[in-house]
């Protein structure tokens, strides 16, 4: 009994059925993995912003408890509502990452000036809970920060890497913005007053 042989016609489309068959279980699986790393980069971004957004809420009432004890410290007060408009106007990863450094610095260095020129008002329940929970805030923050960016990186690596690339740009998935803080972010400024006590002094 002979076997039916397949025409090349026929064997041409199998093979091209196959082949497209691969294609679309690779795109559908390649499709899930980008999909589910852009939901934990944006999840985990979110998360970032909770607790900046906690410490940006905290920094009202650190003010008003210090503010009229500090009449020489206008320059601080201005810095710190300055940089929380910023803070509020930053829409992209990248504008609100550069705001919250600037808030921070500010903040920090509201905090400095409250340690090394006004221990009485320190030693205050309401202000020492409320610096402690702004400390308590930057701990937090660079926390979540560290895990955005080795989110963020790992899902870069994949956006970028092919035949994933491919797949990425069909998606309309680009690279996404991790977090680059200044070096002067990291530092919190001494700030002396003396000279304009002196002066209003006069």
């Amino acid at each position: 009994m002979k076997t039916k042989r397949l025409s090349p016609v026929a064997v041409t489309s199998i093979v091209l059925g196959v082949i497209v068959a691969i294609c679309l279980i690779f795109g559908i699986g390649t499709y899930n993995s980008l999909a589910k790393q852009n939901q934990a980069v944006e999840a985990q971004w979110g998360q970032v912003e909770n607790v900046m957004q906690r410490r940006a809420d905290l920094v009202p009432n650190l003010v008003n408890a210090v503010k009229g004890n500090m009449g020489q410290e206008q320059k601080v007060f201005g810095d710190i509502a300055e940089a929380r408009k910023s803070y509020a106007n930053a829409s992209s990863t990248t504008d609100k990452a550069k705001a919250d450094d600037q808030l921070n610095k500010s903040v920090g260095t509201l905090i400095n000036v409250i340690k090394e020129n006004y221990p009485t008002l320190q030693s205050s329940n309401q202000v020492n809970t409320l610096m402690t929970q702004l400390e308590g805030s930057e701990n937090r923050i660079s926390v979540e920060r560290k895990r955005y960016i080795d989110q963020v990186r790992d899902y870069n690596q994949s956006v970028v890497t092919f035949p994933k690339n491919i797949f990425a740009s069909m998606m309309g998935l680009g690279k996404k913005d991790t977090f680059k803080a200044t070096p002067a972010a990291q530092t919190v400024p001494s700030v002396d007053f003396s000279t304009n006590s002196s002066s209003s002094g006069k």
